[in-house]
């Protein structure tokens, strides 16, 4: 199998890519700052799989090519460090432009420069905007209304250009809204505090941390933001598949990753109460900014470019939750 190169590594998303791509025999190079990773996971994997994986802790603001030179053989990059926080993105929009769309530039240039040409994006449903109609598919008009969305729409471009001008090739996958930890609950979400929400509602009904509903008012059936939820796992599972595909073609492709399913705030809140037979007392924070009222993802594309379509349920998702929890409420102490 192949040899590739993780951004975020450390990360919620990117530590459980990590152990995939690993458990499936590729040799994997991870990257992280640790700005919003954390060495536990890092720590777990080194434990696992050894020097099938091999780790830097290094910033994308720094020049790559090194890294890319002392390890030979990387056949593409699966590039997942990002600032990813909508309303942090409305607080401080410079921070988003910065790290999201310059320092992907500055990656891409020192893959250029190693002669690597594959990539793997993570993008976001955000790049759409307001949904102007359901479900949204790849060809919906991009209009973002956060700089996280911008951020993300320019990112993507970027990447574009490079395809167009150094003869890059590339996947760009629009993710929905993610849940879940690994199979075995042994690498999770670890944000202090996490933005997801049902992380936060499993967290409610263990009592590790209070539930806050911080969504706003939206025209809605139950006057909550309605969000296609798809499983961590399954989500990179797509990305596998991505690689594969890229590889084995070398066409560039933009892809949604979801279920094709939306539930309510208080829907999925109701299916954790359910299925973890706890109540969840509810307390109304500061309403969160950048939150529309619907989005849910049209997968066909998914199903018919790479083969993928999603397996786990949110009942899957709240399963390997909470064993992540119960072993880890606080997430990774480092």
């Amino acid at each position: 199998m192949s040899k590739i190169l993780i951004t975020g590594c450390a990360g919620y998303i990117g530590s459980i890519s990590t152990d995939l791509f690993l458990s499936q025999g590729y040799e994997v190079v991870g990257v992280d700052n640790f700005q919003t990773g954390y060495k536990g996971a890092v720590e777990e994997l080194q434990k696992k799989y050894g020097d099938k994986f091999k780790f830097y802790q290094s910033d994308l603001k720094e020049d790559l090519f090194p890294i890319f030179e002392k390890e030979q053989g990387v056949s593409a990059v699966i590039h997942y460090a990002a600032s990813c926080l909508v309303d942090e993105s409305m607080q401080n929009p410079g921070k988003y432009f910065k790290n999201n769309v310059s320092l992907t530039a500055n990656l891409l240039q020192a893959m250029d420069k190693a002669n690597i040409k594959n990539i793997i994006f993570s993008s976001t449903c955000a790049v759409y905007g307001e949904a102007e109609y359901f479900p949204i598919d790849e060809k919906h008009p991009l209009k973002p209304t956060t700089p996280y969305g911008a951020s993300k729409k320019m990112a993507e471009e970027v990447i574009q250009w490079f395809a167009k001008l150094k003869g890059f090739h590339y996947i760009i996958l629009r993710y929905f809204n993610v849940c879940g930890a690994n199979e075995e609950g042994t690498i999770g979400d670890s944000k202090k505090p996490s933005s997801l929400l049902v992380q936060n509602a499993i967290r409610g009904a263990l009592g590790i941390e209070k539930f806050y509903l911080t969504s706003p008012e939206v025209d809605t059936p139950d006057k909550t933001p309605i969000r296609d939820y798809v499983d961590v796992v399954d989500l990179n599972e797509a990305h596998i598949k991505a690689l594969e595909y890229l590889v084995s073609t070398g066409k560039s492709e933009i892809v949604n990753l979801g279920t094709g399913t939306g539930s309510s705030v208080l829907e999925v809140v109701e299916q954790v109460k359910k299925l973890t037979g706890k109540d969840i007392p509810i307390e109304k924070a500061n309403t969160r900014q950048g939150d529309d009222a619907k989005k849910i993802a049209d997968i066909k594309k998914a199903g018919q470019v790479l083969g993928w379509k999603p397996r786990k349920t949110i009942e899957d998702s709240v399963k390997s939750l909470l064993v992540w929890y119960k072993n880890h409420p606080q997430g990774w102490e480092k």
